[in-house]
């Protein structure tokens, strides 16, 4: 199927932490539109069944590509763990989502194969960076460590407090223990923490950002697909959030580093 490489690319989140793949897709690809939905109502899903996962992600799916979009990117990490095939299986468009970028940036950016990945406790229990990267390298070996503690330090805007470096400490001991060379940072919060986990975990460590990788991901993508838009003006940003968007803008600004606007509320 030809698509229009003019459509805007389709992001979505279960809130607002793939606002750090959107600003990593702003500055490799500052042409491209940019369709942003983040699922801010029914945030956390990670507490959430499977099943309703699947249902949410769907819906969200079809919800961009009644927009025309060209590419869906999914951002979530929980949602890519368990819902990446309910989405390539009804998406007409291509489907990136951020465990598949983050595990081939891993394994080229290590030499050892020693691998660790930080995340929730949800992406982490999936194993579904481990499985990803053993499919690509089955030799690879890897260090899981769930940090629950990371997404609220981050929306508190602590990016560098005391507490979030001690909790950091604490949660990369065990990782840092097993001589990992390359962390992947499993989710699209930490980012913004990266400055901070790149002094805890020492300069022999090379940190994977998932939001880097996606916009790497995408890049290569739209190059074998001869999707790149032909446009040559600043491009259009629209986000569309379910609930609360003033808080959305107030930490989406944090996410994006710039002022955030056409914030739509979207009522199902």
């Amino acid at each position: 199927m030809n698509h229009n490489p003019n459509n805007a690319i389709g992001v979505f989140d279960s809130g607002v932490g793939g606002l750090t793949v959107v600003r990593a897709l702003m500055e490799r690809l500052p042409f491209e539109d940019i369709h942003y939905f983040g699922d801010t109502a029914r945030v956390p899903y990670g507490v959430k069944s499977v099943e309703t996962i699947g249902h949410y992600t769907t819906q969200i799916a079809e919800f961009l590509l009644e927009r025309q979009v060209k590419l869906l990117i999914i951002a979530c990490n929980t949602m890519a763990a368990v819902s990446s095939q309910v989405v390539r299986d009804l998406s007409p468009v291509p489907v990136l989502d951020v465990i598949e970028a983050g595990a081939v940036t891993a394994l080229s950016a290590s030499t050892s194969l020693r691998i660790g990945v930080i995340g929730t406790p949800t992406t982490i229990n999936s194993n579904a960076y481990g499985r990803a990267i053993h499919e690509l390298q089955p030799e690879a070996r890897i260090v899981s460590q769930a940090c629950a503690l990371f997404v609220p330090l981050v929306e508190e805007g602590w990016l560098d407090h005391p507490v979030t470096r001690m909790t950091a400490q604490e949660y990369l001991r065990p990782v840092l223990a097993e001589k990992v060379d390359t962390l992947v940072l499993g989710c699209t919060h930490y980012p913004l923490l990266k400055p901070l986990l790149q002094e805890v975990a020492g300069p022999g460590v090379t940190l994977v950002d998932s939001a880097e990788a996606m916009a790497e991901r995408t890049a290569a993508l739209l190059t074998e697909r001869n999707l790149h838009t032909t446009a040559r003006q600043a491009a259009d940003y629209h986000f569309y959030v379910t609930d609360v968007p003033l808080r959305f803008q107030t930490i989406g600004e944090r996410f994006l580093g710039r002022s955030l606007s056409n914030v739509h509320v979207v009522k199902w």
